[in-house]
């Protein structure tokens, strides 16, 4: 609580019991509802898998309605900037999260550092921006390559790790890029971060009030400082929309049927004949370089970065995205960022208390949909052929 210039601490003990005593109650509740019957455990798994197909066929027309919803957004009468800032926010955190799905949900690695590869995109951006007088479309791509390189340098080390190691290392990862971005000063300006990044602009017309070469000049219109918002919207939904093209024709190429299945047995994968070691590293560089992408945007929307920007907390979000959408659901994945992203600001009002909600709405999801929205994990092709069913209790194939 802030009084004048001082900030001042104040206990609240009652909301702290209060949360202590909910938590108990409900967790022996779920326990006594859960004791002694284990056949309904079974029978639930069993439930859960045969709704991912209906899951996924809902998905089928849900997806084309969600892109045409997308596109037609900015022309809707009740979008304003608001919704507009928020649109491009939760589209950033569908494309990590559709990027940091290749390594979790496709390839099982448990990635906790993929902001590392979100700031590696948004540094590189901004330097050659700033350094080399480049515009945004050129150095797009370059900072993707950048942020998959290093993709590449940390997938030589955790090779041989798996699970909590591969976590550990992976976080590490994270703060040590953190760290470097804190303390190089000649090259990051520190903790002061970078600013005057340019911003996008359309064939060379720029989104300004005044100039000779502008959009709104070049077009004969009146200037609206949302001209620019709405271009930067269809950028961040374009980029969004190749990343969920590209890894859904790479799971359907013999990569992605590698990453499944050192997703499901890795000592299976390597009798398969399966280079594990390629398999990991194409996986930890695809998802960096589309790490890469979000932050070059990101950079270019806020004009200005520091290594605030790329805390721990960042990689836990886009983590909770994937997982609560469903590991290796594409649709998922997007749903999840609507609600989490999304469904954050709508409780921006409680101040205080928009967290202890944000963080109830996640538990629950996880006890109602433990293997997330859309819990399916059957393989892109089976044997002989046939085609695809309802995954089975284990999140295989029937």
């Amino acid at each position: 609580m802030q009084q004048g210039s001082s900030l001042v601490l104040q206990n609240r003990w009652w909301l702290a019991f209060a949360a202590m005593g909910l938590v108990f109650v409900g967790r022996l509740s779920l326990n006594l509802l859960r004791e002694g019957d284990l056949p309904s455990r079974v029978s639930t798994a069993l439930d859960e898998a045969k709704t991912a197909l209906p899951l996924t066929d809902f998905g089928r027309w849900l997806a084309p309605a969600m892109i045409v919803f997308a596109v037609a957004l900015p022309f809707m009468p009740f979008s304003d900037r608001y919704i507009m800032d928020v649109s491009i926010l939760v589209l950033t955190y569908v494309m990590l999260g559709w990027g940091l799905n290749i390594v979790v949900g496709l390839a099982g690695l448990l990635d906790l550092g993929y902001v590392a590869f979100y700031a590696v995109g948004a540094y590189s951006f901004a330097l050659i921006a700033i350094n080399f007088d480049l515009g945004f479309w050129l150095c797009l791509p370059i900072a993707g390559v950048l942020a998959a390189m290093w993709g590449l340098i940390l997938g030589f080390p955790v090779l041989r790790l798996r699970g909590d190691y591969l976590a550990i290392v992976t976080l590490a990862f994270g703060e040590i890029i953190r760290v470097v971005l804190l303390n190089w000063d000649d090259l990051t300006n520190g903790p002061n971060g970078i600013s005057g990044i340019p911003r996008p602009t359309l064939f060379g017309l720029e989104f300004k009030a005044f100039g000779d070469n502008t959009f709104a000049q070049f077009f004969g219109l009146s200037y609206s400082p949302l001209q620019r918002i709405v271009y930067l919207y269809y950028i961040i939904l374009v980029l969004a929309l190749i990343t969920c093209v590209i890894t859904i024709r790479l799971r359907k190429l013999p990569i992605g049927r590698a990453w499944e299945a050192l997703r499901e047995d890795e000592i299976a994968c390597r009798s398969l004949g399966i280079n594990t070691t390629n398999t990991k590293l194409t996986a930890f560089a695809i998802g960096a370089m589309f790490g890469g992408f979000a932050g070059s945007f990101f950079a270019a929307r806020q004009g200005f970065i520091s290594p605030q920007s790329f805390t721990f907390i960042e990689s836990a979000i886009i983590l909770a995205i994937v997982v609560l959408g469903g590991l290796g659901s594409q649709i998922g994945v997007a749903i999840a960022a609507i609600i989490l992203i999304g469904g954050f600001e709508l409780f921006r009002d409680l101040e205080q208390y928009r967290m202890l909600v944000f963080g109830l709405a996640m538990v629950f999801i996880m006890v109602w949909r433990p293997r997330g929205l859309v819990a399916t994990r059957a393989p892109t092709i089976l044997a002989g052929g046939g085609k695809r069913g309802p995954p089975g209790p284990a999140g295989g194939a029937p």
